[in-house]
């Protein structure tokens, strides 16, 4: 063996070692992230505990779940609004948020605040069932 191929090996042998640390670094990284957002979907904090502060929202019949989560992400009622998108795709008020105004509180859960902007849809559906 010569000394090129000697350092070659080394060379090839630490480009490896550096590579497979960036894979592990980057897995393990993305596990954490992907971890944390997946259990946010679940138990997300309101942004303020105690009395918080009460903020009107007005939601059009043509805003989409998307929409609506932006406006509350831009008045402070929640931290993402992709994760509201999540939030709401599984949860049991999927597809019955009703257009209107709504005072809701940065104290309140996403769950809390859902239910307000799907009373109305629920009361109408109960009045449909009686019939």
């Amino acid at each position: 063996m010569d000394i090129k191929q000697i350092i070659g090996s080394i060379v090839e042998t630490c480009i490896k070692i550096v590579a497979a640390v960036f894979i592990v670094m980057f897995v393990y990284n993305t596990a954490i992230k992907a971890y944390d957002y997946g259990y946010r979907v679940f138990a997300e904090e309101p942004m303020t505990f105690g009395e918080g502060r009460t903020i009107s929202i007005y939601v059009k019949s043509e805003d989409s779940v998307k929409d609506i989560g932006e406006t509350l992400q831009e008045k402070g009622l929640i931290r993402d609004a992709n994760l509201f998108y999540i939030q709401e795709l599984l949860s049991e008020y999927h597809g019955k948020i009703v257009p209107g105004i709504y005072d809701l509180n940065t104290s309140m859960k996403v769950e809390e605040m859902l239910e307000i902007m799907t009373a109305d849809y629920v009361e109408a559906e109960e009045e449909d069932d009686s019939k």
